[in-house]
């Protein structure tokens, strides 16, 4: 780390080791604060975003005062999402598919057609107001459905791109989504069920053996399994990198190395499950993942520039409020009545509104709350999660990239 003044401003400029131990520091501070802040707590704030954001502020008073700048080396960002998304991959497991049914399957292919509507929502509305598409789209599925992961992996592909305000404007919209998902999702289940009169099914007979598929066998890892792990998941963000690649290559644009990736990874964990060429560990690949994420999401955060996001965050708010108004009118409406107009369904609209505007977490919470007043749903609580976690990005990291080429492309010539 060094100091020196430039232009008349007192510049802290960050190596990479520094850069990525401050992200670290502060991702702690965010756990803290987050334990002691019940808002924060009730409505899922991620702790990278609490950290993250408080010393956005900080390095904002800076810049309005001129008093002192901060320059950090975030080259290990591309690492720590690559791996994130990787791991997502490695628990995305067939065998859950055969437990959820049919109705996973409905439920499933609703949230990937959700997910077409809120982009065309997001560039609809983008055209009225002006707003220009990649930040359009950033307040649109990448950012509802994706949240600040895939907000901030396709914001710096746009911030590449030359749209220098991308990954602040992704922040924004995941963060927006996140709170709206769990203040609507409870209160709008809770209006189906009273008004229908429902009652919880004591007969359900889904198999919800869903836990069985990604947990621990209680056996534990040599070192050798371990490593078989970790180059398991080298090896997947390596290739995928390399298939990413070549999709941008074929399709004419930047193309998010985390897609590839996750994809490939995907393939690996079921191809594994047939073969057994090692012992594969969900736990770890949860953990690593889980780590790699908020350090991510705390070093992207730290270094966001909250006066370059003035211009753009009355367009981009306005389009997540749209998004949240066409996404509780398509579940108290539509989609309630296609999973059966029973318990489960009102459920499961409460786990839509929380994945389809926020995260898998924002979904638990919202189904939690209803289940903790009016009873248990044991489909709800087996399929969305599986959903929302990682099934629905089969559908809209696809027709995600055909928006970007058709819409986004074009702006560079």
């Amino acid at each position: 780390m060094t100091f020196a003044m430039v232009d008349g401003v007192f510049t802290i400029t960050s190596t990479t080791v520094m850069t990525t131990a401050f992200a670290a520091v502060l991702l702690l501070i965010g756990f803290w604060i987050k334990s002691k802040v019940n808002f924060l707590q009730k409505y899922c704030i991620p702790a990278p975003v609490v950290g993250g954001f408080l010393f956005m502020f900080i390095t904002a008073i800076g810049h309005f005062t001129g008093a002192y700048n901060f320059e950090f080396n975030t080259s290990l960002q591309s690492i720590f999402m690559l791996a994130f998304f990787t791991t997502v991959g490695m628990s995305a497991s067939l065998q859950l598919l055969k437990k959820g049914g049919i109705l996973l399957v409905v439920y499933w292919l609703i949230s990937g057609i959700v997910s077409i509507f809120q982009n065309a929502l997001g560039i609809g509305i983008g055209k009225v107001i002006g707003l220009e598409a990649p930040y359009a789209l950033l307040a649109s599925a990448i950012s509802m459905i994706g949240g600040h992961g895939a907000a901030a992996s396709y914001g710096s592909t746009f911030a590449e791109m030359g749209y220098s305000a991308a990954v602040e404007v992704g922040a924004a919209s995941a963060t927006f989504g996140l709170i709206f998902a769990v203040l609507v999702g409870g209160p709008l289940a809770r209006r189906l069920i009273e008004k229908n009169n429902l009652k919880p099914d004591e007969n359900e007979t889904i198999d919800t053996s869903v836990e069985s598929v990604n947990a621990s066998d209680g056996i534990k890892l040599s070192n050798l399994d371990i490593m078989k792990n970790v180059t398991s998941l080298l090896l997947c963000m390596a290739i995928g990198s390399m298939v990413s690649g070549w999709i941008g290559t074929l399709i004419g644009m930047s193309f998010p190395e985390y897609v590839g990736a996750m994809f490939i990874a995907m393939i690996v964990r079921n191809v594994n499950e047939k073969t057994h060429w090692y012992k594969f560990s969900f736990d770890l690949m949860d953990k690593t993942g889980d780590v790699m994420l908020n350090l991510y999401l705390s070093m992207a955060l730290m270094s966001l520039k909250l006066w370059q996001l003035f211009d753009l965050l009355p367009g981009v708010l306005l389009i997540v409020v749209c998004q949240l108004v066409f996404l509780a009118a398509v579940a108290y409406f539509v989609v309630f009545r296609i999973l059966g107009k029973n318990y489960d369904a009102a459920v499961m609209c409460a786990g839509l509104l929380g994945h389809g505007l926020g995260a898998t977490p924002s979904a638990i919470v919202n189904m939690t709350s209803v289940k903790d007043r009016y009873g248990m749903s044991r489909k709800a609580f087996m399929i969305v999660p599986i959903v929302g976690a990682f099934l629905v990005d089969i559908i809209y990291q696809p027709q995600t990239i055909a928006f970007i080429k058709f819409f986004v492309a074009g702006f560079n010539g």
